[in-house]
């Protein structure tokens, strides 16, 4: 799955396009490099999110088309933040 829309199923930004902005703007890094919104995460990969005064480093447990509102945390693992 795209980074982009990850980080919308998952919850973890709002917005895919904001995910997106997020990504062009170098302020998402997976695995310890900035990542572009088109690159495939998969379980296993850490994601770390710079947005102003947040920052949060996620661990990916699964990936998965749809999930409600109530299992979107069950997607990560929360490291930092």
């Amino acid at each position: 799955m795209r980074l982009d829309k990850y980080l919308k199923v998952s919850r973890l930004i709002k917005r895919r396009t904001v995910a997106n902005e997020a990504c062009d703007a170098e302020k998402v890094m997976v695995n310890g490099r900035i990542a572009r919104a088109s690159l495939e995460v998969k379980p296993g990969d850490i994601i770390e999110i710079n947005l102003g005064s947040r920052s949060v480093k996620v661990e990916v447990v699964s990936v998965s088309e749809y999930t409600t509102k109530e299992n979107a945390s069950d997607c990560y693992r929360v490291i930092e933040g």
